[in-house]
């Protein structure tokens, strides 16, 4: 007897036709549905026919800010646009947050993560007000989302570790009242070498209490913003590898290709997960230049074929640094073929893996994945194949979290009125498909 059957389910992998078996909350069996036959031996109390459609675990964001997000026009507009206007613009709201509205806000964009399909989230929360108003309202989300997303939260000094008043203190204080991760921005420092301290500093902290490492790190468009070299030495010298990330990195689009061959093995050496932002990434970067107009992401196909584990961030949704954004990490995947220019089929297939498979690496989710014993966290999208996924970015026909639905959407179908073509079109086949 199992809770729920999914039957008749294209796989991630390519595999095609597959009935799921779900119980107590866990995948307990998966098998081919042969000739369409309900071959998958026992009773179910909820059977879900995904008429060959996409079934995946769910997405997973590596790399949030749900402090600030959905605080657009608060408490104005960022004119220009810019990564430098946001700052300020947050400097501007942080004296004005309530932790009410703090959570008010983080709760309804939880509510639009669940209807994507995005279970899993780690978002920096920003420490550099002493209220630390922030981390009270973000651990209170935490315990209040637990059934149906895990949150993982970020000791992030926004205005810089050395270079805000009691920084030092307040990073302290965050992780004293149970923040899981150490963050940093080092590129925010006041010079170079107060940079490079902070990482030193920060990565011990690490050490020291057992935690993991994930710094915004180079976010910038200065090829000799390098603290991305200084992370992964630290990385290895503190015996932290396979536990820290570098997000952002996007200074790796400007420097010299010699450079580069160098840092690429340090970062594989020191197992540093990369956390590019593609629609952060692109929107922000290059704001000096005129033309030719850098792309603003770093190098994620090098990267990748360096062995080093790449995964996706969404970073913002309607707030200081970005006025767009929808919670679809098939949104993020869309835009990072794009800017990588990673268009052909098994680059879309890695595509797909960092919104998913390497976002759980990155922030070490235990139980996730599409096997037996597995948790039975999965989507079902109204699409055939992790291409047409990217392509279409499709609706998510359910959701479920521990083998139970929690939300669904339903198919998007054209009616049409056109002589001598069909009635209706089903947005998530492919027209092409014979």
């Amino acid at each position: 007897m199992f809770d729920l059957i999914i039957r008749n389910a294209n796989l991630p992998d390519g595999r095609r036709g597959i009935d799921i078996g779900i119980r107590d909350g866990r995948i307990a069996a998966i098998q081919a549905n042969l000739a369409g036959e309900a071959n998958l031996a026992g009773e179910a109390g909820e059977t879900i026919d995904a008429s060959h459609r996409l079934v995946t675990s769910p997405f997973i964001d590596p790399h949030f800010h749900m402090d600030a997000t959905l605080s657009l026009g608060l408490p104005r507009m960022n004119v220009s646009g810019t990564l430098l206007e946001g700052i300020a613009l947050w400097g501007e709201l942080r004296p004005l947050l309530t932790k009410e509205a703090l959570v008010e806000r983080a709760l309804a964009y939880c509510d639009l993560a669940v209807s994507q399909g995005l279970l899993h989230i780690r978002t920096h929360v920003d420490t550099s007000d002493p209220r630390l108003v922030t981390v009270e309202a973000m651990l209170e989300v935490k315990e209040k989302i637990a059934p149906y997303i895990d949150l993982q939260l970020v000791a992030f000094p926004q205005d810089g570790y050395y270079r805000t008043a009691d920084g030092v203190k307040s990073l302290e204080r965050a992780l004293d009242m149970g923040v899981d991760v150490v963050g940093g921005i080092p590129h925010f420092e006041r010079t170079m070498q107060e940079g490079a301290a902070s990482v030193e500093a920060l990565c011990r902290i690490a050490a020291e209490r057992g935690l993991p490492v994930d710094m915004h790190c180079d976010e910038t468009d200065d090829p000799m913003s390098r603290h991305i070299e200084t992370l992964a030495a630290e990385t290895i010298r503190f015996g932290l590898k396979g536990r820290v990330a570098g997000s952002h990195l996007t200074s790796m689009h400007s420097m010299d290709n010699y450079y580069v061959s160098k840092l690429i093995p340090l970062m594989a050496e020191a197992e540093i997960n990369a956390i590019p932002n593609p629609l952060i990434n692109i929107m922000l970067q290059g704001r000096h230049d005129s033309y030719p107009k850098r792309r603003g992401m770093t190098r994620v196909r090098e990267l990748m074929a360096a062995g080093i584990n790449v995964a996706f961030g969404h970073d913002c949704v309607m707030d200081p640094w970005y006025s767009m954004g929808s919670g679809d990490m098939l949104e993020v995947g869309h835009m990072a073929i794009h800017v990588a220019q990673m268009s052909g089929v098994e680059d879309k297939k890695k595509i797909f893996e960092a919104l998913t498979v390497n976002s759980a690496k990155a922030l070490g989710i235990e139980g996730y994945g599409l096997a037996v014993g597995c948790n039975a966290d999965l989507v079902v999208l109204q699409a055939e194949d992790v291409l047409e996924a990217l392509r279409l970015k499709p609706a998510r026909l359910a959701v479920l979290r521990r083998g139970k639905v929690i939300a669904r959407t339903a198919p998007k179908v054209a009616e049409l009125s056109l002589p001598g073509r069909p009635a209706s079109l089903d947005a998530g086949r492919n027209p092409t498909a014979r």
